[in-house]
């Protein structure tokens, strides 16, 4: 598809997907997103924001303030530099947040890689997909011994942005031009990982989370399209790898392409050259402004899959009017036949800057108050949930 507006390629109703899927794979069709980055930022400081929203030691309360607003499924992630210890696990960490999970009737979508992994590990070595697959394996047999429930898991968290930040200044290990010995690693490393559950737990589902873009020339430059194709184009790369669609010689396969997830924001859709984000606001009238419902048409005609928005959310009072248009375009995208099986609203509880801990992103359905005790209140963002209940209604 190129840049703008025009649709004419794509069937007026898709039809059902190719592989056989279970109708609805999730309790509930909201579903809610802990941050859990723990990457070595720019500064060479490692995150760990399980723990730094207190997520870790609140999760019951966390999950249980989730059901007050009918959402029975979150998107979560272990800990993976806390629980490898050189090869030996300790799974306590892991474990408590599985059985609160389980007492509050949620179900959760695991990430076993959310940008960091143990400090003794290089990226680039075998040892470090032989690491990846061990801890995966293991993962699914401790899930499996403390739920029972059939495991949803993401490998690695956003293959192509964490490629992009990895071989940049942003995230460990900061390897200038190896942006694609990166990608090739991480997914190999998927594929071996997904491998190692399925001996352990054949009944695992995997989400393959990646973000959703689209790149018009700059708006004094139309002819200008060939650096905004490519870099729209380049939003497919892992999807297509771990299908085997593109470098087969990674081992990828269309049997390890399971559930598509789409990470969503108002400034995923930017000129290039030159990053200039366009304008979105309830209302906007950009004709270079891609609605969601098409940009979702286009992934499924791609690979036949279910779908979920991984991730979504706005920021301060544009929180409501976001949700207001994504809950309108993923209708109108189920309408025309698209399989989506669930939206993430990401982060549920507001998170400050990765790179700078006094900037809070005023962006979740809970905001975080300190309590006076080095801890945060959970509050409602009432015009959020407002635009939720009405959402609720219109998708269930």
């Amino acid at each position: 598809m190129t840049p703008g507006n025009d649709d004419s390629r794509l069937p007026e109703r898709l039809p059902e997907p190719a592989l056989s899927h279970s109708a609805r794979p999730f309790r509930s069709f909201w579903m809610g997103g802990f941050e859990c980055s723990c990457q070595i930022n720019s500064a060479g400081r490692r995150l760990d924001m399980t723990a730094a929203l207190h997520h870790d030691v609140l999760a019951a309360e966390d999950y249980r303030l989730l059901r007050t607003m009918d959402i029975a499924v979150a998107r979560d992630g272990l800990r993976w530099h806390k629980i490898d210890r050189g090869g030996r696990y300790d799974w306590s960490s892991w474990i408590a947040m599985l059985e609160a999970a389980r007492r509050e009737g949620v179900q959760v979508i695991w990430d076993l890689c959310h940008y960091g992994w143990p400090d003794d590990l290089d990226l680039f070595t075998p040892r470090f997909i032989e690491r990846l697959a061990r801890f995966a394996a293991e993962a699914a047999r401790v899930h499996r011994e403390h739920t029972g429930d059939v495991p949803f898991f993401v490998p690695v968290n956003e293959i192509n942005f964490f490629t992009w930040a990895a071989s940049r200044d942003l995230i460990f290990p900061y390897a200038f031009g190896r942006d694609g010995e990166i990608k090739r690693q991480l997914i190999r490393a998927s594929i071996a990982a997904i491998e190692a559950i399925r001996a352990v737990d054949a009944r695992a589902r995997f989400v393959f989370a990646e973000p959703l873009i689209h790149n018009v020339p700059p708006r004094k430059k139309p002819h200008l399209t060939g650096p905004a194709l490519r870099q729209r184009a380049s939003q497919f790369e892992a999807w297509d790898m771990i299908a085997g669609r593109a470098a087969p010689e990674l081992g990828g396969h269309e049997r390890y392409l399971d559930i598509v997830g789409v990470n969503y924001y108002a400034a995923n859709q930017w000129e290039v050259p030159g990053g200039r984000k366009l304008h979105w606001d309830a209302g906007s009238d950009d004709p270079r402004w891609m609605p969601l419902h098409k940009l979702l048409a286009e992934v499924y005609a791609r690979y036949r899959r279910p779908m979920i928005l991984a991730e979504t959310s706005h920021y301060g009072i544009g929180r409501a009017p976001w949700l207001d248009e994504i809950a309108q375009e993923t209708h109108e995208a189920i309408e025309n036949g698209v399989p989506i099986k669930g939206v993430c609203l990401y982060p549920i509880l507001d998170r400050f800057d990765w790179e700078n801990p006094r900037h809070w992103h005023n962006s979740g359905l809970w905001d975080l108050v300190p309590n006076g005790a080095g801890r945060y209140r959970r509050v409602l963002n009432e015009p959020y949930a407002r635009a939720l209940r009405a959402a609720q209604a219109v998708l269930f």
